[in-house]
Protein backbone atom coordinates (compact mmCIF):
# COMPACT_ATOMS: atom_id res chain seq x y z
CA UNK A 1 0.00 0.00 0.00
CA UNK A 2 2.59 2.67 0.74
CA UNK A 3 4.20 1.75 -2.86
CA UNK A 4 0.70 3.12 -4.49
CA UNK A 5 0.40 5.68 -1.84
CA UNK A 6 3.76 7.05 -3.18
CA UNK A 7 2.26 6.66 -6.97
CA UNK A 8 -0.68 8.84 -6.12
CA UNK A 9 1.49 11.39 -3.90
CA UNK A 10 3.73 11.97 -7.21
CA UNK A 11 1.00 12.96 -9.63
CA UNK A 12 -0.25 15.76 -7.05
CA UNK A 13 1.00 19.02 -7.18
CA UNK A 14 1.90 20.89 -4.05
CA UNK A 15 -1.39 22.58 -4.35
CA UNK A 16 -3.34 19.77 -4.26
CA UNK A 17 -4.01 19.55 -7.77
CA UNK A 18 -3.86 16.07 -10.09
CA UNK A 19 -1.03 16.68 -12.61
CA UNK A 20 -1.92 15.97 -16.34
CA UNK A 21 -0.14 12.96 -16.34
CA UNK A 22 -2.46 11.21 -13.50
CA UNK A 23 -5.70 10.63 -15.61
CA UNK A 24 -5.00 8.99 -18.22
CA UNK A 25 -7.86 6.10 -20.16
CA UNK A 26 -6.07 3.38 -18.17
CA UNK A 27 -5.83 4.93 -14.59
CA UNK A 28 -10.00 5.75 -13.80
CA UNK A 29 -12.81 2.73 -14.11
CA UNK A 30 -16.32 2.75 -14.18
CA UNK A 31 -16.87 6.48 -15.04
CA UNK A 32 -19.57 7.04 -17.80
CA UNK A 33 -19.56 10.63 -17.14
CA UNK A 34 -17.12 13.65 -16.17
CA UNK A 35 -18.58 16.88 -14.56
CA UNK A 36 -17.80 19.58 -16.38
CA UNK A 37 -15.53 18.12 -19.41
CA UNK A 38 -16.46 19.55 -22.64
CA UNK A 39 -15.11 19.03 -26.23
CA UNK A 40 -15.62 23.08 -26.62
CA UNK A 41 -19.77 22.47 -28.35
CA UNK A 42 -23.00 22.97 -25.22
CA UNK A 43 -25.80 21.66 -25.86
CA UNK A 44 -28.39 24.67 -25.43
CA UNK A 45 -32.27 23.88 -26.65
CA UNK A 46 -34.08 22.01 -29.31
CA UNK A 47 -37.26 22.13 -31.08
CA UNK A 48 -39.50 20.19 -33.29
CA UNK A 49 -41.85 20.96 -35.68
CA UNK A 50 -44.89 19.10 -36.34
CA UNK A 51 -46.51 20.33 -39.79
CA UNK A 52 -45.62 23.73 -38.42
CA UNK A 53 -45.21 26.91 -40.50
CA UNK A 54 -41.87 27.39 -38.74
CA UNK A 55 -39.42 27.01 -35.87
CA UNK A 56 -37.57 29.88 -34.47
CA UNK A 57 -35.27 30.43 -31.59
CA UNK A 58 -35.79 33.32 -29.92
CA UNK A 59 -33.44 32.79 -26.92
CA UNK A 60 -29.75 31.73 -26.44
CA UNK A 61 -28.11 33.59 -29.15
CA UNK A 62 -26.07 35.89 -26.53
CA UNK A 63 -22.64 36.74 -26.55
CA UNK A 64 -21.79 33.82 -24.82
CA UNK A 65 -20.40 31.64 -27.51
CA UNK A 66 -18.52 33.09 -30.43
CA UNK A 67 -20.95 30.47 -32.72
CA UNK A 68 -23.66 28.77 -32.60
CA UNK A 69 -24.08 25.52 -34.08
CA UNK A 70 -27.75 24.42 -35.65
CA UNK A 71 -28.17 20.27 -36.41
CA UNK A 72 -31.22 20.26 -38.64
CA UNK A 73 -32.05 16.51 -38.21
CA UNK A 74 -34.59 15.01 -40.73
CA UNK A 75 -37.14 18.27 -42.05
CA UNK A 76 -39.77 17.33 -43.98
CA UNK A 77 -41.40 19.96 -46.39
CA UNK A 78 -45.21 19.80 -47.11
CA UNK A 79 -44.73 21.27 -50.73
CA UNK A 80 -42.77 19.20 -53.35
CA UNK A 81 -40.08 20.59 -55.12
CA UNK A 82 -39.97 23.32 -52.39
CA UNK A 83 -36.66 24.74 -50.55
CA UNK A 84 -36.07 24.77 -46.73
CA UNK A 85 -34.10 27.79 -45.12
CA UNK A 86 -33.47 30.55 -42.85
CA UNK A 87 -33.74 34.15 -42.21
CA UNK A 88 -32.44 36.33 -39.08
CA UNK A 89 -33.70 39.06 -36.76
CA UNK A 90 -32.03 42.08 -34.53
CA UNK A 91 -35.08 42.26 -32.26
CA UNK A 92 -35.67 39.23 -30.81
CA UNK A 93 -37.89 37.40 -33.32
CA UNK A 94 -40.24 40.19 -34.07
CA UNK A 95 -39.61 40.57 -37.05
CA UNK A 96 -36.97 38.79 -39.61
CA UNK A 97 -35.37 39.27 -43.02
CA UNK A 98 -31.90 40.92 -42.13
CA UNK A 99 -30.00 41.54 -45.59
CA UNK A 100 -27.57 39.20 -46.85
CA UNK A 101 -25.32 38.21 -49.45
CA UNK A 102 -24.58 34.77 -50.20
CA UNK A 103 -23.57 31.94 -52.68
CA UNK A 104 -24.55 28.28 -52.84
CA UNK A 105 -23.13 25.23 -54.98
CA UNK A 106 -24.44 21.84 -54.93
CA UNK A 107 -23.36 18.60 -56.05
CA UNK A 108 -26.10 15.52 -57.34
CA UNK A 109 -26.45 11.87 -57.52
CA UNK A 110 -29.16 9.93 -59.20
CA UNK A 111 -30.60 6.78 -57.62
CA UNK A 112 -30.23 4.94 -61.10
CA UNK A 113 -26.70 6.29 -61.45
CA UNK A 114 -27.69 8.00 -64.62
CA UNK A 115 -26.88 11.43 -63.93
CA UNK A 116 -24.35 13.04 -61.53
CA UNK A 117 -22.98 16.78 -61.41
CA UNK A 118 -21.11 19.59 -59.45
CA UNK A 119 -22.04 23.16 -60.29
CA UNK A 120 -22.56 26.93 -58.77
CA UNK A 121 -26.46 27.41 -58.60
CA UNK A 122 -26.68 30.82 -59.21
CA UNK A 123 -30.66 31.03 -59.31
CA UNK A 124 -30.59 30.17 -55.36
CA UNK A 125 -27.58 32.96 -54.15
CA UNK A 126 -29.08 36.25 -53.08
CA UNK A 127 -27.21 39.59 -53.23
CA UNK A 128 -28.36 42.34 -50.33
CA UNK A 129 -31.24 40.61 -50.44
CA UNK A 130 -33.74 39.93 -47.08
CA UNK A 131 -35.01 36.41 -48.68
CA UNK A 132 -34.64 33.12 -47.42
CA UNK A 133 -31.43 31.26 -47.03
CA UNK A 134 -31.83 27.94 -48.99
CA UNK A 135 -30.41 25.04 -47.22
CA UNK A 136 -32.02 22.76 -49.07
CA UNK A 137 -32.74 23.23 -52.74
CA UNK A 138 -35.45 21.26 -54.58
CA UNK A 139 -36.35 19.29 -51.89
CA UNK A 140 -38.90 16.29 -52.10
CA UNK A 141 -42.41 15.67 -49.86
CA UNK A 142 -43.01 12.22 -50.56
CA UNK A 143 -42.80 9.93 -47.29
CA UNK A 144 -39.48 9.15 -47.22
CA UNK A 145 -37.92 12.65 -48.30
CA UNK A 146 -36.08 15.32 -45.91
CA UNK A 147 -33.27 17.54 -45.60
CA UNK A 148 -30.55 17.01 -42.53
CA UNK A 149 -27.70 19.02 -42.45
CA UNK A 150 -25.56 22.02 -40.35
CA UNK A 151 -25.97 25.53 -39.95
CA UNK A 152 -22.95 27.29 -37.92
CA UNK A 153 -24.01 30.56 -37.41
CA UNK A 154 -20.46 32.94 -36.36
CA UNK A 155 -20.40 35.54 -33.40
CA UNK A 156 -23.93 36.76 -34.07
CA UNK A 157 -23.66 38.94 -30.76
CA UNK A 158 -20.95 40.65 -32.24
CA UNK A 159 -21.65 44.74 -32.89
CA UNK A 160 -18.78 45.77 -35.44
CA UNK A 161 -18.54 42.62 -37.79
CA UNK A 162 -21.09 41.33 -40.09
CA UNK A 163 -22.06 37.90 -39.20
CA UNK A 164 -20.80 35.15 -41.46
CA UNK A 165 -22.39 31.81 -41.48
CA UNK A 166 -21.99 28.19 -43.73
CA UNK A 167 -24.45 25.48 -44.05
CA UNK A 168 -24.26 22.40 -45.61
CA UNK A 169 -26.49 18.92 -45.86
CA UNK A 170 -27.71 17.17 -48.18
CA UNK A 171 -31.81 16.35 -49.58
CA UNK A 172 -33.83 13.96 -51.42
CA UNK A 173 -35.22 15.35 -54.48
CA UNK A 174 -38.33 13.38 -56.04
CA UNK A 175 -38.42 13.66 -59.78
CA UNK A 176 -39.27 11.20 -62.80
CA UNK A 177 -35.71 9.96 -61.65
CA UNK A 178 -35.08 10.53 -58.09
CA UNK A 179 -31.46 11.95 -56.14
CA UNK A 180 -29.59 13.18 -53.71
CA UNK A 181 -28.64 16.50 -53.38
CA UNK A 182 -25.51 17.73 -51.45
CA UNK A 183 -26.26 21.41 -51.04
CA UNK A 184 -23.70 24.06 -49.50
CA UNK A 185 -24.22 27.49 -48.55
CA UNK A 186 -22.40 30.46 -47.47
CA UNK A 187 -23.02 34.03 -46.93
CA UNK A 188 -22.88 36.87 -44.55
CA UNK A 189 -25.82 38.78 -42.61
CA UNK A 190 -25.05 42.51 -43.50
CA UNK A 191 -25.75 44.28 -40.05
CA UNK A 192 -23.39 45.21 -37.34
CA UNK A 193 -26.30 44.86 -34.84
CA UNK A 194 -26.38 41.70 -32.86
CA UNK A 195 -28.40 39.01 -34.27
CA UNK A 196 -30.89 37.29 -31.09
CA UNK A 197 -33.11 35.43 -32.91
CA UNK A 198 -33.25 32.82 -36.12
CA UNK A 199 -35.59 31.32 -37.83
CA UNK A 200 -36.45 28.10 -39.98
CA UNK A 201 -38.98 27.50 -42.80
CA UNK A 202 -39.73 26.25 -45.69
CA UNK A 203 -40.17 28.76 -49.22
CA UNK A 204 -43.70 27.77 -49.20
CA UNK A 205 -46.01 25.35 -46.87
CA UNK A 206 -45.38 23.84 -43.28
CA UNK A 207 -42.43 22.17 -42.40
CA UNK A 208 -42.09 18.61 -40.05
CA UNK A 209 -38.69 17.77 -38.10
CA UNK A 210 -36.24 18.79 -35.02
CA UNK A 211 -33.52 21.17 -35.03
CA UNK A 212 -31.10 20.94 -32.42
CA UNK A 213 -29.11 24.33 -30.64
CA UNK A 214 -25.14 24.75 -29.53
CA UNK A 215 -22.60 27.09 -28.52
CA UNK A 216 -19.13 26.36 -29.42
CA UNK A 217 -16.61 28.51 -27.33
Amino acid sequence: MGAIARSIANNITTSGVFTSSAITNSSVTGITVLANASDGITFISSQTASNSASISFTSGLTSTYKAYKFVISNIKNATDEDEFGFLTSTNGGSSYGNTVTNTTFRAYHNEDDGGAGLGYVDTFDLAQSTGLNNLSLNQGNNSDDTYSGTLILFNPSSTTYVKHFIGYGSNAHQTNTPLIVNNYLAGYINTTSAVNAIQFKASSGNITGTIYMYGIK
